[in-house]
């Protein structure tokens, strides 16, 4: 296959020096996102403030995400990690005792957890959704799980670990048969799969911007679809989740239209800057081509391990998995940093090794991580 980004990859002038494989813990750096981060530095030295421009700069990162997931930009929020988002979703909800129950994920990273079960003292009850053996979850286990009392069914899109990917349009139609929403992290999938939340009927997603979608730490953004917004109140909150934050009341809480009202201190401006940066270029090339191309790469990922005998993880099917093909390894933290010292940039999670490209990687850098891995496995 003849690689489609050659003109997208001299973008990205770090990619001469190392492979970046690691888009599901840190993207690669792009000259985009470099010059929009100095744009806000030049700013802030020339102006000492401008706190027009830079919000200004924080809604057309909003816009930015709104069209790369289909959502209208008065539905987007912008927090500072999907922990935030999470909390501020699930801090609106209101857990009775006709309808309590949260059904959430083995598979959920550990922060989706830790928030489900912060609301217990607010009378949720915690179900977890217990994944098979090869780190997946089945439909059915869902079915089991998700019933009338069901309030919220929380998912990952994209598992962190092993990159096994969900039907989200088939899930939420379980969850909404039951009565209950549905609330996606996305943070493994947004940037790589293409995602609409129109059409797969989502109530609320949440996404970071420093793994798929190109940008750093620190910055999140929140869907949550209009209807259901304006019918929220969260309990953690701020000046900009005001109508009016430049009215400066203190002695009146009017949340915003739409998701607006999810929005909380002062944003990070900065981040959002590259945010927006990382999120135009995806927009420009398209997700769905994006998704074309890494299925390709998952494809000889997963050939090239085999013929080397390595234990793969990751579903094989790769209409079951997104970038990530997930590798298990005796110590993923040392062969993490021994493929560093090679110029090989990879990620660990527990016991494996993720291998995990974006649209600027190529075959060739994929085949010979494998076969890093698989000679450092020989001589340890």
């Amino acid at each position: 296959m003849n690689f489609p980004f050659k003109e997208q990859r001299e973008l990205f002038p770090t990619l001469t020096n190392a492979i970046h494989l690691s888009s599901c813990s840190q993207s690669a750096i792009s000259i985009p996102v470099k010059e929009a981060i100095n744009s806000y530095l030049t700013s802030w030295t020339d102006n000492g403030m401008d706190w027009l421009g830079w919000m200004d700069q924080v809604q057309n990162a909003k816009v930015d995400f709104a069209r790369l997931i289909n959502a209208y930009p008065d539905e987007i929020a912008v927090l500072s990690s999907v922990s935030d988002a999470a909390s501020a979703f699930a801090s609106a909800l209101p857990f009775s005792k006709e309808r309590n129950k949260v059904v959430t994920t083995d598979i959920d990273f550990p922060c989706i957890g830790h928030v489900w079960l912060s609301h217990e003292r607010r009378n949720a009850d915690v179900t977890f959704v217990p994944q098979e053996k090869d780190h997946t979850i089945s439909f059915e286990s869902y079915e089991s799980s998700i019933d009338s009392k069901t309030l919220v069914t929380s998912i990952p899109h994209v598992s962190y670990y092993n990159g096994f990917q969900q039907d989200l349009k088939s899930l939420s139609e379980l969850a909404h048969s039951n009565g209950s929403f549905i609330f996606v992290d996305a943070y493994q999938s947004a940037g790589s799969v293409p995602i609409d939340v129109k059409e797969s009927d989502i109530d609320a997603l949440a996404a970071g911007a420093q793994k798929f979608l190109l940008g750093v730490p620190g910055i999140c953004f929140l869907y949550i679809k209009r209807e259901l917004a304006n019918k929220l109140e969260p309990l953690t909150t701020g000046w900009f989740s005001r109508q009016n934050p430049f009215a400066f009341t203190n002695q009146i809480l009017d949340y915003a239209e739409g998701t607006r009202r999810f929005d909380t201190g002062t944003p990070p401006m900065i981040n959002a800057y590259a945010a927006q940066a990382g999120i135009s270029l995806l927009n420009q090339i398209g997700v769905n081509h994006i998704e074309k191309y890494l299925k390709q790469l998952s494809k000889v990922c997963i050939e090239t391990a085999q013929k080397h005998q390595l234990e793969i993880v990751s579903p094989l099917d790769l209409h079951q998995k997104g970038s990530n093909t997930a590798i298990r390894v005796k110590n993923a933290t040392f062969m993490e940093q021994h493929l560093k010292s090679q110029g090989i940039i990879v990620s660990a999670r527990n016991d494996v090794i993720r291998i995990a490209p974006h649209f600027y990687n190529t075959e060739e850098e994929i085949v010979k991580t494998i076969e890093a891995v698989s000679h450092a496995l020989i001589t340890q």
